[in-house]
Formats: C-alpha cells, sequence, structure tokens
C-alpha cells in the first residue's frame, strides 16, 4: 500500500488489477505485477482486455497483442490549461502512468527511472516523447503540486494532468488500470492505491502496445525507449 510522504515507515504498493486475456494454450501469468490487490477490485470487472505475447518474458516489457486504445481524457495541466490527452498527443510517443506526489516510493522511483534513462536519448529523441503522469489524487494534487512536484521526482518537460476524481478513474479503467478514491487513515493521512504499471503509446497508430511493471529499472527504459519513439517492439 503506498503511504503518504512524512514520518510513516514506507509500505509496498498496493496495486489495483490489470484484467487481461491470454491468447493461446499455452498460456502465462501475466508478471506480479499484474497481481490482484488484497480483496480485488471492482473497477477490475470494467475494464478492457489487453492480450500479451505467450512467449517467456525475456524483457521488462510486456507487448500486447490487443493494444489498448488511448484514453478519452481531458483534464487540466499544471499551467491550468485544458489538456486534451488524445488531441495533445496524438501521433506521438507517449509513456502513461497513474499516480500521487504524495507517495513514498513506487510513483517517484517510476518517474525518476524514465528521467534517467531519458537522458541518454539525443535531444531530437528526448523532444518527441511524452510522458504523462495522471493523478490518483487530485484533491490533493493541484495544478500548482503537480508543476512543483514533477520536476523534482522526474523530468520539467513531464506533463502533470489533475480533474476530477470519477473521470480520472474512467480513464485509467480503459487502460486496465484499476484505482480507487484516496481514503484518509486514522492519523489523518490519505493512502492512494491505484495500478502501478507505465503503458507505451505508439507514435504510428496512438495505441497502447507495450506494459511496464513498477520494477522496471533505469537501464530497462533505457534499452527500450529509442524502439518506443519510433513505434517499434522492444
Amino acid at each position: 500500500m503506498h503511504n503518504p510522504k512524512n514520518d510513516e515507515k514506507p509500505r509496498r504498493s498496493r496495486r489495483a488489477p490489470l484484467a487481461v486475456a491470454i491468447a493461446g494454450a499455452a498460456a502465462f501469468a501475466v508478471a506480479a505485477g499484474f497481481a490482484l490487490a488484497q480483496g480485488g477490485n471492482d473497477d477490475a470487472s470494467k475494464a478492457p482486455v489487453g492480450e500479451v505475447s505467450t512467449e517467456p518474458a525475456a524483457k521488462a516489457a510486456t507487448v500486447l497483442t490487443q493494444p489498448f486504445t488511448k484514453p478519452d481524457l481531458v483534464l487540466t495541466d499544471t499551467r491550468g490549461r485544458k489538456f486534451d490527452l488524445r488531441e495533445q498527443t496524438k501521433g506521438k510517443p507517449t509513456l502513461i502512468y497513474f499516480g500521487y506526489t504524495h507517495c513514498p516510493d513506487v510513483c517517484p522511483l517510476t518517474m525518476s527511472n524514465i528521467a534517467i534513462a531519458m537522458k541518454e536519448l539525443p535531444k531530437a529523441d528526448r523532444d518527441k516523447l511524452q510522458v504523462v503522469f495522471v493523478t490518483t489524487d487530485p484533491e490533493r494534487d493541484t495544478p500548482a503540486e503537480l508543476a512543483k512536484w514533477l520536476p523534482s521526482a522526474g523530468d520539467p518537460s513531464f506533463i502533470g494532468l489533475t480533474g476530477d476524481f470519477p473521470t480520472i478513474q474512467a480513464g485509467a479503467r480503459q487502460i486496465g488500470i484499476g484505482i480507487d478514491p484516496p481514503i484518509k487513515e486514522k492519523d489523518g493521512k490519505f493512502v492512494s492505491m491505484h495500478g502501478a504499471q507505465v503503458i507505451a503509446f505508439s507514435p504510428r497508430n496512438d495505441a497502447g502496445y507495450v506494459l511496464y511493471g513498477e520494477d522496471t529499472r533505469a537501464e530497462e527504459y533505457a534499452e527500450d525507449l529509442p524502439k518506443l519513439i519510433k513505434g517499434e517492439k522492444p
């Protein structure tokens, strides 16, 4: 479970499920990053299905044989302006992640790993890549809060989006990621539980065809990004 920052010892994130249909008789279970959260999540039954390759996973990337459609989301960016996700990332290599700024572990680590990997790219490729961070805790993650957090956790070029929770939850569900409303614990701190996957969208057709779990390292992103930017399979 993700816990807010401050004095509490961070605990492992509680991940919501990604619904995945496996093609073929020799099917493999999707990696541990897609494991069900304790007690399950009602959103999972409404999530779309993404098919994965049945070949043994030798890499961090899971290539989907049935890609996701880019979420139909219109939210607010860090400058307080409307941001139409589909339109404003159309034809661009795009990584999308749902998380929150008060996360003490997985969210900042994911953003940091992607940022480290981007530094190895030529500038022309860095300029093409769109990294979108959509908050799962919009009440606390205002545009100003996202604008302050993203450059330190990741990179100034990262796009931070916020809005009303039902809209964000519905958008996440479109790509198989379950998120729960933030809950207030007894000590007054808030916890946001969400799927921790990064999904890569191709510049060729805007389809979400590659998925990464929370344990993906910076070196693994660095190896794959040049291909993702071209819309190729890693």
